[in-house]
């Protein structure tokens, strides 16, 4: 990546991400009530390898309005369509369906509104998007000494890849925040982990039970902790690790995955 020289309004130039490769919605599920399972293949999905846990992939969706899905042009800062417009784009955790499968599942949480939640709300057999990935996933630090996951609805995939990749000797404790108790889900199983399932309370805003979950947590010296949220709740929870607990911030991954109102 490089800057813009100081004073000077030349954009700065980004690496451009993998290019999109179309898919077609194969399959549609409801794990919960409160997420869509969207079943994706295409011809150019076999060649889009995952093998990271709690990975990312941009999801291209039609335009509000637009008939048929355009793939954006890189203009070495961000993706965008012909005439200078934003394209519908979102990041989720994927998850391969097989080995013995090109498929690709998306797990879409069901929000009041948002471009997303009411695509796979309605989404049928042979819709149309695209995929561009992977993103960085979360490469375990074996001098570890436990592990805290922290997550709510929407990192519940990449929660269950971490349960399943990290190391087998080490203890994980998970916390997750849901909005309902049938939102509970079943997890991969490992020795030495707890998961705890915390209900969001009504009228809440989103991230209070993760932060709960975080501020009554005992840190051990060398604990790594992985986080994902709501992003003011991730901005809450950052501020508590490194002000409050005095955590080394090498020690933390914490994401923003989704935006209250957005």
């Amino acid at each position: 990546m490089s800057g813009s020289p100081a004073g000077t309004d030349v954009p700065r130039i980004r690496r451009e991400p993998p290019p999109f490769r179309e898919v077609s919605v194969v399959g549609t599920g409801q794990p919960t009530p409160h997420v869509v399972r969207v079943v994706f293949d295409g011809p150019d999905l076999p060649s889009l390898i995952v093998d990271e846990p709690a990975a990312s992939v941009r999801l291209l969706l039609p335009s509000p309005g637009a008939p048929d899905l355009v793939i954006p042009k890189w203009n070495g800062n961000e993706f965008l369509l012909a005439h200078g417009e934003r394209p519908t784009i979102r990041t989720f955790t994927p998850i391969r369906a097989s080995g013995a499968t090109s498929e690709l599942v998306l797990d879409i949480v069901l929000h009041a509104s948002g471009a997303a939640s009411d695509w796979a709300a309605s989404a049928t057999i042979g819709d149309r998007a695209a995929i561009s990935g992977p993103g960085r996933g979360y490469v375990a630090d074996r001098e570890a000494s436990s592990f805290l996951l922290v997550g709510d609805e929407s990192a519940v995939p990449a929660i269950s890849q971490l349960l399943a990749a990290l190391p087998a000797d080490c203890p994980v404790n998970a916390g997750i925040e849901v909005t309902a108790p049938e939102a509970v889900r079943d997890l991969p199983e490992r020795p030495a982990s707890r998961v705890d399932w915390r209900v969001l309370p009504e009228g809440a805003p989103p991230g209070s039970a993760q932060f709960d979950y975080v501020r009554s947590a005992a840190l051990e010296p060398g604990v790594r902790i992985w986080a994902a949220g709501e992003a003011a709740a991730m901005q809450r929870i950052r501020r508590h690790l490194f002000d409050d607990r005095g955590v080394d911030r090498s020690h933390t991954m914490v994401r923003g995955y989704w935006k209250r109102s957005r």
